[in-house]
């Protein structure tokens, strides 16, 4: 009718719904944000719950163990975390009352230059400067404003308080929620969802986990080589860099960086050690921990985590480009799944 093919009516309808559905995402991504942290969460508690839900009496009710066992295990976290915030909370605020006189020295004067590079030293000496300045004008209040961007993204105090109450209701009921979409679906289809289910669900956990030890890895030898060497505020840079390693591919390039600029600009005089340091440490992390940690399902071409990660900041800040990489390592799965129900 009208002239019109059928098929390309059903295939503007499909554009059409994929384009709603994205609108849709994209409206509500703070939202999606809290329930996604939600589920790391709970994905991060679950071996421990699991682990300590199987030594209770069976006459326990499932709900009360379950309870039981996450109440403690927030508490013991949110304990351990207390001395460790106080002791970063320090030397953050040492720093912010020492840098604008670190800013006016020559944070270059105690380094030794090679003869060759040694009357160059004023054009060197002022470029660093000016990165220096940039620091304290530019990249500390941006590192701040991340920060901020991440409390916004997860809604603020609301989030806060959100996640651990869905993390819950996701490990109290999380195969009960698998179940009914599963069976929401033709008979047909069922395998083919709960595969996606099964593959989703390792992926998720196995990269969450090796996120946090990645992270946790890197605050320990951070913080003890600095306080070894006597470097700058050991805690605070150890921390900083432990979080970026939840930003792929750019975080932990940043937190060198912040790390040697500190160290420049508070007047430490072994940068090139810090320097040494952190390139032998990235080497080790990439071809070491990371292969022996990541699933075969995250890998993905480095171009496409550096495109992922700018789309996400682009659509979700701070948060966007943290999920980046399980997005589509999960978009991945999902098209392997169908490639391979559509070669049987």
């Amino acid at each position: 009718m009208l002239g019109i093919d059928r098929r390309a009516l059903e295939a503007a309808w499909t554009l059409f719904l994929f384009a709603l559905v994205l609108f849709v995402i994209y409206s509500i991504g703070r939202t999606l944000v809290i329930f996604a942290v939600a589920l790391i969460f709970a994905h991060l508690l679950a071996p421990i719950v699991n682990f300590f839900e199987r030594r209770f009496p069976a006459r326990f009710p499932r709900v009360v163990s379950l309870g039981l066992v996450y109440v403690l295990l927030i508490a013991v976290l949110v304990a351990a975390s207390i001395p460790l915030v106080s002791r970063i909370s320090q030397e953050a605020a040492t720093l912010t009352a020492k840098l604008p006189d670190a800013l006016k020295s020559d944070p270059l004067e105690r380094l030794p230059f090679p003869g060759w590079l040694e009357p160059f030293r004023p054009q060197v000496t002022a470029f660093v400067h000016d990165r220096i300045s940039d620091y304290g004008e530019t990249i500390g209040p941006k590192l701040a404003e991340a920060g901020s961007s991440l409390i916004r993204g997860i809604g603020s105090l609301l989030g806060v308080i959100l996640v651990p109450i869905l993390s819950f209701f996701f490990l109290k009921d999380g195969a009960a929620i698998r179940a009914a979409i599963v069976d929401s679906f033709d008979q047909r289809r069922r395998k083919l969802v709960s595969d996606i289910f099964s593959d989703t669900h390792e992926l998720l956990a196995q990269y969450i986990r090796a996120l946090v030890l990645l992270a946790l890895a890197t605050f320990t030898f951070y913080s003890i080589f600095l306080a070894v060497i006597g470097g700058p505020y050991p805690v605070l840079l150890a921390g900083i860099a432990a979080m970026l390693e939840f930003i792929p591919a750019v975080g932990p390039l940043i937190g060198g960086i912040t790390i040697v600029i500190t160290a420049a600009a508070t007047g430490y005089g072994h940068l090139l050690v810090i320097v040494l340091f952190l390139v032998v440490y990235r080497i080790f992390q990439d071809y070491v921990l990371n292969p022996y940690l990541m699933s075969a399902g995250v890998e993905l071409h480095p171009m496409l985590v550096l495109f992922g990660v700018l789309a996400g900041e682009q659509l979700l800040g701070i948060p966007g480009m943290f999920f980046s990489v399980p997005a589509m390592a999960t978009l991945r799965l999902i098209l392997i799944r169908l490639r391979k129900r559509h070669a049987a």
